[in-house]
């Protein structure tokens, strides 16, 4: 059977300064696309997309 995978991110409420971003990149050998999916807080998102 599959596992699942769980974040564990509640403090009282804490959840809610982190949000999942997905990015598109494009691999340079292979000409095609791939997602980047992280979870990162609210204050470092355009960080994430600026890489």
């Amino acid at each position: 059977m599959a596992k699942k995978a769980v974040a564990t991110l509640r403090e009282k409420g804490a959840g809610k300064n982190h949000t999942k971003v997905i990015k598109m990149v494009k691999s340079a050998k292979t000409n095609a696309y791939t997602f980047k999916e992280e979870i990162v807080h609210n204050d470092d998102m355009k960080d994430f997309f600026k890489k």
